[in-house]
C-alpha cells in the first residue's frame, strides 16, 4: 500500500484520509502499518501517532452497531472565536484537532454571494465558516455559512453540511438559532440564520466561573430548548461552551447543529465506531463509539458537562490531548463540583452528578425532566433526586456498569478457565483420596498448573487488541486471588495443621474476586459472590469431596457469563 505525500494546502484532508484508510484495514482483519504511514508522510506523523491511538481506544471500547453522520474528521476540540472579530453571530462549526487547519472558500467582504452581500467573517471550524453579511433583497442583516471547503468539499461533506440545516430547520425555539433559508450559490452550499449579538458561554467562561444560581438560571432555557429538539427527533451531540450564545438581555441560544442527527433516520454518513463530539463534553457512549445507543441521555450528560465546567471554572475532564480526555470519560469519575468550588450547594451538586452518571439509564431521562429539577432547586422545592423506590434501588445494584462491554474480549477466556478449575480442583481432591500429605504435590500443582494457565490465559488476551486499564485492575485482584489461593498451603504448614485444612477458605477468596468484579463490571457477580461465600459450608461438612465442589461452583460462576459474552462477542461480528 503506498501513501501519498501531503502538502500544506491539504494537509487534514490527507491526515483524515490516511486514518480512514487503515482503519478500513484494522476492520477487515489486516494489520495496518501505521510506522510506515508515518514516515512515508513525515509532516503528520505525529498527529497520525496520536490520532490513531485514539482509533485502537474507539475500536477496542465500541460495539460497532450500524448508523449514521460523522468521519473521525469530526473529533473535535473546542471551538475558538476568530481573534479580533466582534462576538455575536450565527454558530461557528467545530474547530479541526490540533494540526488539522482547515481551507477557506474562496469569499472574503469584497464578494457577494447570490442575494447576501458579505460584511466581514465572524467565525469558522472544521466544517463551516460564518460570515456577518446583509440581504441585499430584504434588507436584513443575517449570518451566512458556508461550507468549508467550498469547491474541494467532497460528496459527504456536503451531505453533512446539509443535514445540519435540514436539523437547525425543523426546529422553531426562542432558544435555538433557527435557519432562514438553505441555497447554493455557484456550487457553493450555505444556509442563512439571524444574526444575533454577544458573546458565547465559552467565551464568558474565560472569565471564570458563574455564580451557582446564575448558572441555573441560564442553563434552563437551554434544558428546554435540548428537549424541543429530541421531542422533533433531532439529537444535538456536540453540546459546548463555544455553542451557547449568550444575548444582550442574557438569554441563552443553542447553535451549530453541525453533529445532529435526527434519531429517526436511516441516513448513514459516517462508519460505525467513529468517536463524534467534543471530548471534555461528550458522554461515555459517545467517547467508545456506541453510535446504535445515542439518544437523548447523551445530550443530557452534555448538559451536564456545561452545567459543571459553568460553576467550578473546568471542564469535568480535562488532559493533556483528547485521546487522554476520551480514556477519562470512560473510565474515570469526575471530581464532585463541591470539591473545586465549595459555594456550591448539595442539591445542585447532586443534580450535576446525575447527568454525569457513566450508564445512561441513571441519568435524568430527559433534558425536560433536570429542567424541571433545576427549576425546583431555584424555587426551594424538593428535587426528585433526593427520592429513590427500593425497585430502582435494586435494579442499580444489579446492572452492568460502563466497563461491562469489556467482558466480551474475556468470554472465551473465561470459559476455558473453568475447564482449568475444574481440573485443577479434581485433581487435587485425587490426590487426597489417594492418601498423599506430603504438601508438595499440591503446592506444585496449584503453582505450575494456575502459573502456568495465567501466562497462556494473559498472552491470548493480549493478542485480542488493546488491553484497557480496567482490564488491568481485574487481572491484578484475579492474579492475587491466586496467590493468595496457594498460599493457604504454606500457611497450614507454618501452622502445622494437615494439607487442605483451610480449602473452605478458596471459596471465600474466591467470592471477594465476584464482589470486586460486581462493582466494577456488572451488579449480576453478586450471584456468584453469594453462591462461592455459601459453597464453603458444604465444603466443611464434605471435606472428602470439598475440592470437586468448589471446582464445580467457581466453574459455573466463570462459565456461564463467559459464555453471555462470548456470544455478545460474536453477534457484534456478525453486525459489522
Amino acid at each position: 500500500m503506498t501513501y501519498r505525500d501531503t502538502d500544506a494546502s491539504s494537509r487534514d484532508h490527507d491526515l483524515v484520509r490516511l486514518l480512514e484508510t487503515l482503519t478500513s484495514e484494522l476492520r477487515d482483519g489486516s494489520n495496518p502499518d501505521v510506522e510506515k504511514a508515518a514516515r512515508d508522510n513525515p509532516d503528520v506523523a505525529g498527529d497520525l501517532r496520536e490520532l490513531w491511538g485514539a482509533v485502537m481506544v474507539t475500536e477496542a471500547m465500541a460495539r460497532f452497531s450500524p448508523l449514521e453522520d460523522d468521519t473521525l474528521e469530526d473529533r473535535t476540540l473546542e471551538v475558538r472565536e476568530r481573534p479580533g472579530a466582534p462576538t455575536g453571530a450565527a454558530p461557528p462549526g467545530p474547530v479541526a484537532a490540533p494540526g488539522l487547519p482547515s481551507l477557506a472558500p474562496a469569499i472574503d467582504a469584497t464578494l457577494a454571494l447570490g442575494d447576501f452581500e458579505i460584511v466581514r467573517e465572524v467565525g469558522r471550524g472544521g466544517m463551516g465558516v460564518v460570515y456577518e453579511a446583509t440581504q441585499k433583497s430584504l434588507g436584513r442583516r443575517v449570518a451566512i455559512k458556508v461550507l468549508l471547503r467550498g469547491e474541494h468539499a467532497d460528496e459527504r461533506e456536503v451531505a453533512r453540511f446539509r443535514a445540519e440545516a435540514e436539523a437547525a430547520a425543523a426546529l422553531e425555539h426562542p432558544n435555538i438559532v433557527s435557519v432562514f433559508e438553505v441555497g447554493s450559490s455557484e456550487g457553493l452550499p450555505y444556509f442563512t440564520m439571524p444574526f444575533l449579538e454577544g458573546e458565547t458561554l465559552a467565551r464568558r467562561l474565560e472569565r471564570g466561573p458563574l455564580e451557582p444560581r446564575e448558572a441555573v438560571r441560564l442553563i434552563v432555557p437551554v434544558c428546554r430548548a435540548v428537549e424541543h429538539a429530541h421531542e422533533n427527533g433531532v439529537l444535538h451531540r456536540d453540546l459546548k461552551p463555544s455553542n451557547i450564545l449568550i444575548d444582550p438581555e442574557g438569554r441563552p441560544h443553542v447553535m451549530d447543529f453541525g453533529l445532529a442527527k435526527r434519531v429517526d433516520s436511516d441516513h448513514q454518513l459516517t462508519r460505525s465506531g467513529a468517536v463524534v463530539g467534543t471530548p471534555a463534553y461528550m458522554s461515555p457512549e459517545q467517547a467508545s463509539g456506541e453510535r446504535g445507543v445515542l439518544g437523548p441521555a447523551s445530550d443530557v450528560y452534555s448538559i451536564g458537562a456545561l452545567l459543571y465546567h459553568m460553576i467550578t471554572g473546568v471542564p469535568p475532564f480535562q488532559a493533556a490531548s483528547a485521546v487522554d480526555v476520551i480514556l477519562a470519560v470512560l473510565e474515570r469519575d469526575p471530581l464532585p463540583p463541591r470539591v473545586l468550588n465549595e459555594t456550591i450547594d448539595r442539591e445542585l451538586e447532586m443534580i450535576v452528578m446525575k447527568c454525569l452518571q457513566k450508564p445512561p439509564e441513571l441519568r435524568y431521562r430527559s433534558a425536560a425532566e433536570l429542567a424541571d429539577d433545576l427549576e425546583a432547586l431555584l424555587s426551594g422545592d424538593p428535587i426528585s433526586v433526593r427520592s429513590i423506590s427500593l425497585p430502582l434501588l435494586v435494579n442499580r445494584m444489579f446492572r452492568e456498569t460502563h466497563h461491562a462491554p469489556i467482558l466480551e474480549n474475556w468470554g472465551l477466556l473465561w470459559m476455558w478457565h473453568s475447564v482449568v478449575l475444574i481440573a485443577i480442583c479434581t485433581l487435587s481432591n485425587a490426590f487426597q483420596w489417594m492418601r498423599i500429605d506430603s504438601r508438595l504435590p499440591y503446592i506444585g500443582l496449584w503453582l505450575v498448573g494456575f502459573g502456568a494457565w495465567s501466562s497462556v490465559f494473559w498472552s491470548l488476551r493480549r493478542r485480542g487488541g488493546p488491553i484497557t486499564f480496567i482490564e488491568r485492575q481485574i487481572a491484578h485482584i484475579w492474579a492475587g486471588s491466586v496467590m493468595a489461593s496457594t498460599a493457604l498451603f504454606f500457611v497450614e504448614m507454618l501452622m502445622d495443621w494437615p494439607v487442605l485444612s483451610l480449602s473452605p477458605v478458596l471459596a471465600l477468596v474466591a467470592g471477594m474476586v465476584f464482589v470486586a468484579k460486581a462493582g466494577v463490571l456488572s451488579g449480576k457477580f453478586y450471584v456468584q459472590a453469594a453462591s462461592l461465600f455459601l459453597t464453603a459450608a458444604p465444603m466443611i461438612w464434605f471435606p472428602q469431596i470439598g475440592l470437586t465442589i468448589f471446582g464445580l461452583v467457581s466453574a459455573a460462576c466463570f462459565f456461564v457469563p463467559g459464555l453471555k459474552y462470548y456470544r455478545l462477542r460474536r453477534r457484534d461480528r456478525r453486525e459489522r
